[in-house]
């Protein structure tokens, strides 16, 4: 090959395949002693070099130098040509696996092509990649040609492929939304401190500001709610519950729970559990429907949460010590029972 064509394709596929120069050399490289040594023997010790400035080709078998002509001749263009090609699609997808896995997390936009087995297959900017059923929002519907925006979920290595796979249910499409629709989070003044969700339903987010003219659910919610309604219709209507971070979980533990009102928080610090103490008419609220604002809420903060009123609360206590006077007469009823017939060694007391 001609040491200036070959600077071109490497130049080329720098540029159409997002390969490092240094990469598709070393590929070429491999390439070339792989088919030299289909021809001479897979024991033989064959170097090949190319000039990375030149573009020229430089061999030698078992230390004697080989010519480029020579090299070209007794190795065979074709069979070069195969192995720099798989070579390559090798660099190449490992490249686009190295791109992907960096992304993990992060927030991608697609199109959709086709749907199979429920699966959605998206297209993005290099690749296809596949949004699974159990990965797609509850409820939630997407058309051929329809632009989707998710997260990178994983990232493998399938053969000469790279599998990518999308996800819309992970609490990280939500912070990635609201990092790109608040601007203030974007430029750090707002910082998002937990996430905590269940697609397709309802989500709890708690932020904090570090700065104190800045209002930061104020800042989350927009003038009118506009900003907040861009993030709820991208997640098809779910529920966005923002609330204010604190590192004291007496007020964190009452934000989580909003929209209930709270009496009280006992903490159990040892245990990581709260007792929330609520009015009556406060209880179906605080719990939620089928349990999902105490659920998030305790997500939200780490801590296992329970909530009940105060009287409950006193019923509990009352039945706790009732047990454990029942439990401290059993203990002595048995402990004479004991003692009545043990009968000792008359030899021991004298």
């Amino acid at each position: 090959m001609d040491p200036n064509e070959l600077l071109r394709v490497v130049d080329a596929i720098h540029r159409d395949k997002n390969i490092e120069k240094e990469v598709v050399f070393e590929g070429i490289e491999a390439a070339l002693i792989s088919a030299a040594k289909k021809h001479y023997g897979e024991e033989e010790d064959i170097v090949i070099q190319i000039d990375r400035a030149s573009g020229a080709i430089q061999g030698s078998h078992n230390g004697v130098s080989m010519e480029t002509a020579e090299i070209a001749e007794r190795i065979g263009a074709q069979t070069a040509k195969q192995v720099m090609i798989q070579k390559i699609r090798e660099a190449e997808r490992d490249a686009l696996y190295d791109e992907y896995e960096e992304l993990r997390g992060q927030l991608v936009t697609g199109t959709i092509q086709r749907y199979e087995g429920g699966a959605a297959t998206v297209t993005l900017a290099n690749v296809e990649a596949i949004l699974p059923r159990g990965e797609q929002i509850p409820g939630e519907t997407h058309h051929p040609n329809e632009r989707v925006r998710a997260t990178v979920y994983e990232a493998k290595k399938a053969g000469s492929r790279v599998k990518i796979i999308l996800s819309r249910t992970k609490p990280q499409l939500v912070q990635r939304l609201f990092e790109q629709e608040i601007p203030e989070i974007a430029e750090g003044v707002i910082e998002i401190r937990a996430v905590a969700r269940e697609p397709g339903y309802r989500t709890k987010i708690a932020v904090s500001s570090t700065d104190q003219r800045v209002d930061c659910v104020g800042a989350c919610v927009g003038v009118r709610g506009n900003r907040i309604k861009n993030i709820v219709d991208e997640l098809a209507g779910e529920r966005i519950d923002i609330v204010r971070f604190s590192d004291d979980m007496q007020v964190l533990v009452p934000n989580a729970l909003q929209p209930a009102e709270v009496e009280e928080v006992i903490l159990c610090q040892m245990l990581g559990r709260a007792i929330v103490l609520v009015q009556e008419d406060q209880l179906s609220l605080a719990i939620g429907r089928r349990g999902q604002n105490v659920r998030l809420a305790s997500k939200l903060c780490g801590w296992d949460i329970e909530i009940m009123t105060r009287e409950e609360l006193d019923d509990q206590i009352e039945q706790a010590v009732v047990g454990c006077r029942r439990s401290r007469a059993s203990s002595r009823n048995w402990l004479s029972g004991w003692w009545a017939r043990v009968s000792f060694p008359t030899t021991i007391f004298r």
